[in-house]
């Protein structure tokens, strides 16, 4: 049986991705005043450097802009002016301060699970970040506990079912992204339901986990999540009784 659902945040609850997508583009088009942006490779650039950063910064908007900020330098030589560099301050907080805006129709399904099964919002970010976009979800309330992390990996996540005093086998995730949301909780025994976002951050991308696993379900929109968890309850009781 599944006794507790966890929920991610960003593109799984609310948009996100797309907003770091908008300022990708305008830090690309500050630095063209500078410099070639093919010859640059600026996007390859800027990944590189927030993935060496995650471990300092973490992930989110400050970060991000931190990132922009290193690799701007390095990639104009130190010629990058100050308003420039301001520039690329605003744009981070513009991250920070963005609208929270639900996607389609997942308050009906996150009520529709909360009343069936325990849920928990479970999300990685800058914790004041986070915690504003929960406080401006208005889905707070429906949760039995909110959990932002700083990494959602296998280590996380047990971490957090030993919390809960669960077994893995009894917890699902639902989220967007296989290599943070789904792929560590089935690797320690658990369900994930994956509902894939349009827009998605290429070091999210980085898993060879598959959608296909026997213990994922896929769904396209968030009415389909409450069907899916049914069936993945159904299957971890058959699981269950076969162990026993």
């Amino acid at each position: 049986m599944i006794g507790l659902v966890g929920f991610d945040g960003d593109d799984t609850l609310w948009h996100s991705e797309g907003y770091y997508q908008v300022v990708h583009e305008e830090f690309e088009r500050i630095l063209g005043g500078y410099l070639d942006l093919a010859d640059a490779r600026v996007h390859e650039r800027l990944l590189a450097t927030e993935r060496a950063n995650i471990r300092l910064f973490g992930y989110g908007a400050k970060g991000m802009t931190l990132s922009m900020i290193e690799t701007a330098i390095e990639l104009t030589g130190e010629r990058i002016g100050a308003r420039d560099l301001h520039r690329l301050v605003e744009l981070g907080k513009q991250v920070l301060v963005h609208p929270v805006e639900l996607l389609p129709g997942i308050r009906a399904a996150v009520e529709a699970v909360a009343r069936d099964f325990h849920i928990v919002l479970i999300t990685k970010g800058d914790l004041f970040h986070q915690e504003a976009k929960v406080a401006r979800s208005g889905l707070a309330d429906l949760f039995h506990r909110i959990e932002i992390v700083s990494e959602k990996d296998e280590s996380t996540y047990r971490r957090l079912l030993e919390e809960f005093e669960i077994e893995a086998t009894t917890f699902a995730m639902v989220g967007n992204s296989l290599r943070s949301d789904i792929e560590p909780v089935v690797q320690l025994g658990g369900w994930g339901v994956y509902m894939p976002y349009a827009l998605i951050w290429a070091h999210e991308r980085e898993t060879t986990f598959g959608a296909d696993h026997q213990r994922v379900e896929s769904v396209q929109r968030a009415d389909e999540i409450p069907g899916a968890l049914s069936r993945i309850a159904a299957r971890a009781l058959d699981a269950s009784k076969a162990r026993t």
